[in-house]
């Protein structure tokens, strides 16, 4: 058997300030951090032993994934970092205040942007602060390749190509994978997985800080069971065709 987490980052400074992050390098809360000790407690529980582990660019992915394989006692494996793994971009939105956007904007345009599968948000200007080409962490990658608003489709088309060319032969090697990565980009990565289709993905949530443990045949990507550690936080799962699903 092999064995894939996913864990979406802890709460962040701006999940508690209900603003709209994206690509925006913001640090975890108190309560982040803690939810981030409590996964490694949650993982150190099932006695999983990783071989390999993978983050975007973006320090509330990548201090959640310390923090976690610190509590496990695994500090030792080898850990990769790619900003293919960033969540989505949300363009011009970037910063805003959920609630204020929707009072300009309405409801109804507030949940295209955010739930729709192809709909991408208004793009960001090259002036704002928050266009990625002013973060010196992407000065290796030519601004015209860095996203300035992205729907969940092409959030899709970022990280399944790195998904399936780097962390995809890991599993079918039968290593032990965990990724620590943001709500959309996780999304991308189970679409992928359970193949679940476009108009259903957006449905899908990933609690902050909440391993999902997912078992797969040794070899293949074949699921065989698939639950969040912590299931008093849990959300709704995929199904997964004559397996368990907890």
């Amino acid at each position: 058997m092999t064995q894939l987490i996913l864990i979406r980052h802890g709460q962040s400074q701006w999940n508690l300030e209900n603003r709209f992050t994206g690509f925006h390098d913001v640090d975890l809360t108190k309560t982040g951090l803690a939810e981030a000790k409590k996964a490694a407690k949650l993982i150190k529980k099932e006695g999983i032993q990783l071989d390999v582990g993978f983050t975007s660019f973006q320090r509330r992915a990548i201090k959640t994934l310390w923090l976690t394989i610190e509590g496990i006692d695994q500090l030792h494996i080898p850990v990769t970092k790619n900003w293919l793994l960033n969540e989505r971009h949300y363009g011009a939105l970037t910063g805003l205040n959920k609630q204020e956007t929707r009072e300009k904007h309405g409801d109804e345009q507030v949940h295209i942007w955010r739930r729709s599968f192809d709909v991408p948000p208004p793009q960001i200007d090259e002036t704002s602060e928050f266009h990625p080409s002013k973060d010196t962490k992407y000065k290796h990658i030519h601004p015209d390749d860095l996203p300035t608003g992205e729907s969940l489709k092409m959030t899709t088309e970022r990280v399944l190509p790195y998904f399936n060319q780097q962390i995809v032969p890991h599993l079918k090697a039968g290593s032990n994978v965990i990724i620590s990565a943001h709500g959309n980009s996780l999304r991308a990565i189970l679409k992928s997985i359970f193949d679940i289709p476009d108009a259903d993905i957006p449905g899908f949530e990933f609690p902050t800080g909440n391993p999902l443990l997912i078992d797969m045949k040794h070899g293949t990507l074949d699921i065989t069971s698939a639950r969040y550690l912590d299931k008093k936080r849990a959300k709704e799962l995929p199904e997964i065709k004559g397996a368990a699903k907890a």
